[in-house]
């Protein structure tokens, strides 16, 4: 199989991919076309079929397709210029091919967020965890195999189990910097700040916006979840649920980024700025994968500069 990370201009390609996308759409002189996303494991790539003739059997999104065509440069993209497209037949791919999978070890970061989970002091708060992390399997395999965004960062399968791992050994330093902050509960906000997440996106291979994730979002459907789980538990203390529960509301740091809460609470500030750490340093590795180094990539609109990987000694 060639990888889309391998086209480079002026291959011809005659390959299975997972069509992500498709959507028909006009040129300007009112001539009907097929825009598509292909993907595999290392990643998407734009096509298009301009001639709707016989040699393109009928699909759909999410079908995987036996793609024929070109490789072609885009202002400043590659794009696949396809001829011929057929559905591809049972036994002809496998699917793991074609879901993007951190490079981590799943069931090892899996391992290390449930001794974090253990090193909680605090019993309601280690309560809470385990009735998530431990005693639900379904929930557990559900988090692991879920990615942490549609896109920008960890949009992959194990996506959204790294990026909790990093924020909780994010705030861990902060805690050994500033020991005035309460460990267990802002581990603990860390282990819970995106749960909303396996609610608010589908599993792959779509990957895409629930009917709940546009309407109430991730850090409402957490919060909720949270809030939900704690009154199960006899004798949870109110005011470390609504401290929890604060961090949660308060982890994008800002109400334009969407937080109902500005944070209130040390742990809260703690929170915000781990996550968005580990958020903008993964977007950064994901846009320079690949590139070379010490060349500038050009203006990018998410960080409103112009990029270059460092020069390698």
């Amino acid at each position: 199989m060639k990888y889309i990370e391998t086209f480079r201009e002026g291959d011809r390609i005659c390959d299975i991919y997972l069509c992500k996308v498709k959507q028909v759409a006009k040129t300007k002189a009112g001539k009907s076309y097929y825009s598509l996303v292909l993907q595999d494991k290392t990643g998407t790539i734009d096509a298009k079929v301009w001639e709707l003739t016989n040699g393109i059997a009928h699909f759909e999104a999410l079908d995987y397709i036996m793609v024929d065509g070109e490789v072609t440069s885009f202002q400043g993209s590659l794009q696949l210029n396809t001829r011929r497209i057929r559905v591809a037949r049972e036994g002809e791919f496998t699917p793991a091919n074609y879901l993007p999978v951190s490079e981590k070890d799943i069931p090892e970061m899996y391992r290390q967020l449930s001794a974090m989970i253990g090193s909680l002091a605090n019993p309601f708060l280690r309560r809470l965890a385990e009735s998530f992390f431990v005693d639900d399997k379904e929930f557990v395999k559900n988090f692991c195999d879920h990615s942490a965004a549609k896109a920008v960062h960890h949009g992959f399968v194990g996506g959204l189990l790294e990026h909790t791992l990093s924020v909780m050994k994010l705030c861990d330093y902060f805690v050994s910097v500033y020991p005035y902050l309460n460990r267990d509960l802002l581990l603990c906000a860390a282990l819970f700040h995106d749960i909303g997440k396996t609610e608010e996106l589908s599993l792959f291979p779509e990957n895409d916006y629930t009917d709940d994730g546009q309407l109430l979002g991730h850090i409402m459907m957490g919060a909720m979840w949270i809030r939900e789980r704690i009154r199960t538990i006899e004798g949870f203390p109110e005011r470390t649920a609504s401290e929890l529960i604060h961090c949660i509301l308060a982890h994008h740091g800002e109400l334009e980024y969407g937080s109902p809460k500005k944070p209130a609470l040390a742990e809260a500030l703690a929170l915000s700025l781990a996550d968005n750490a580990d958020a903008k340093l993964e977007t950064m590795k994901e846009i320079m994968s690949g590139a070379v180094s010490g060349e500038w990539m050009g203006y990018n609109r998410f960080f409103e500069s112009n990029l270059r990987p460092t020069t390698k000694l």
